[in-house]
């Protein structure tokens, strides 16, 4: 049986209690997703269970859940979650089409650009923008990172993000947290190879999937920082999902977290993986190298034990040391590199971010040289990396094709450059391309 409800009244009246035996009608708001319901509030506000923005009137559903419902039921909260993300095909969309519409305008970015950064394609979206189609989160937070990589004033988007998808995170989070602990879950063997499993779906999984994915696991694990152990699992995961986010900045902020995670857990090994992991990821897409350095300088000053730590540090220091032109510091320090991890390799056939074998050392080196100039060497080190790269990964494939466009436009043919790599980003899908990957289109473009 429905649930029963009151109907909306006039922008000029309050909505009133809920009344047994109220006209049954289908609600337009649930307290459960929209905090003015449970005020009973009329004010305009958006409201995420149905993507529109209040004009002063909807109906209230309370918010009591249904007797002979435990919080077990998989299929009662799955309709609630359902309900939450407004995935429905058909609810009115209202204001937020419109204003998505508007602020791309605004800011001269094009619908193709927008479904890049999203599962869906852009007469989709011109329908979300019309108000024929749900804005769901996912598609919010697309218009949010591609109207950020613009450059413009992006509040009135990021606003709608906040509200749209704040609380769906939210609510994904609690619910998830909350089934882990039902079934028990918390081992430290179980969470050592759920963060071992993170890192190879690094790999080859898109961004925003890992994300979500990693997000409800961080909940989950923080409730269980009580060994050492978990700490080094902890540290490792942080680094993982800063890996997932869409800036540098966000990315450093996750990065500083796993450090001091890292330290908790005592683990000498980790504690220079972490940091040693954050300079390379800073360092090789070219973004803030003053703090890839620091993380490069803290990792090298911990041990000078040969690890892949280690290796990564040095290498993050040889893209640094490339980025501010000193050549012999940037060969120096590549050479050093390439003498750790001789002793340290990971195994060819090994696909995880906390492996790095020939094919991956062989990446690092060739975005390198191709910053350098020197082709010679770096159509050595990009020849290794495709002869010796496992198939079914994409998009390190594509990481070579953007060195070889460095090359051509640092060897003087700037055009052909750019059309070479963007040749190579148009033809990699959407959900495999990575901030990596735009930040290197983007030094192609800028050489």
């Amino acid at each position: 049986m429905p649930p029963r409800v009151n109907k909306g009244r006039s922008s000029s009246s309050k909505v009133g209690p809920f009344q047994p035996g109220a006209e049954r009608t289908r609600p337009t708001c649930r307290p459960l997703h929209c905090a003015r319901a449970e005020r009973s509030d009329t004010s305009p506000g958006f409201c995420l269970r149905r993507n529109h923005f209040h004009r002063g009137t909807f109906l209230y559903l309370p918010s009591r859940r249904p007797s002979g419902l435990s919080l077990q039921s998989t299929d009662y909260a799955r309709k609630e979650v359902d309900a939450f993300r407004g995935f429905q095909q058909g609810d009115p969309v209202d204001d937020l089409g419109a204003q998505l519409r508007q602020a791309r305008t605004e800011a001269s970015v094009t619908l193709a650009s927008v479904a890049a950064r999203s599962c869906y394609s852009a007469s989709h979206l011109s329908n979300v923008e019309a108000g024929r189609r749900a804005a769901t989160p996912d598609i919010v937070l697309a218009y949010a990172r591609a109207l950020g990589e613009g450059d413009v004033n992006r509040r009135q988007v990021l606003g709608l993000a906040a509200g749209v998808v704040g609380p769906v995170v939210a609510g994904e989070l609690i619910r998830a947290g909350f089934t882990a602990a039902l079934d028990g879950r918390g081992a430290e063997e179980d969470w050592r190879e759920r963060v071992d499993q993170y890192g190879r779906d690094y790999m080859a999984v898109g961004a925003a999937v890992l994300q979500v994915r990693l997000a409800n696991d961080l909940v989950i694990l923080q409730q269980h920082l009580d060994t050492p152990h978990m700490w080094s699992h902890a540290a490792r995961a942080l680094v993982t999902y800063g890996k997932t986010t869409p800036n540098p900045a966000e990315a450093i902020r996750w990065y500083d977290l796993a450090a001091t995670a890292a330290d908790r857990s005592d683990d000498l090994g980790v504690r220079v993986w972490v940091r040693g992991r954050a300079a390379i990821a800073l360092a090789y897409e070219g973004a803030a190298l003053p703090t890839a350095r620091r993380y490069a300088d803290q990792a090298l000053a911990l041990s000078d034990r040969p690890s892949l730590g280690r290796v990564q540090a040095l290498m993050a220091g040889a893209h640094v040391a490339a980025g501010r032109g000193d050549q012999a510091d940037a060969i120096a320090l590549d050479t050093e590199a390439r003498r750790v991890f001789d002793h340290v390799a990971s195994p060819d056939g090994e696909i995880s971010d906390t492996a790095v074998p020939p094919w991956r050392m062989a990446t690092f080196r060739s975005m390198l040289y191709a910053r350098l100039g020197m082709p010679e060497p770096g159509s050595e080190a990009r020849e290794e990396a495709d002869r010796t790269r496992p198939a079914g990964l994409p998009r390190f494939a594509t990481h070579i094709e953007l060195h070889r466009g460095l090359t051509m436009a640092k060897a003087g043919d700037k055009a052909g450059g750019v059309m070479y790599a963007r040749r190579a980003w148009d033809a990699l899908p959407a959900e495999r391309r990575s901030q990596s990957l735009a930040l290197m289109l983007r030094e192609v473009e800028r050489a």
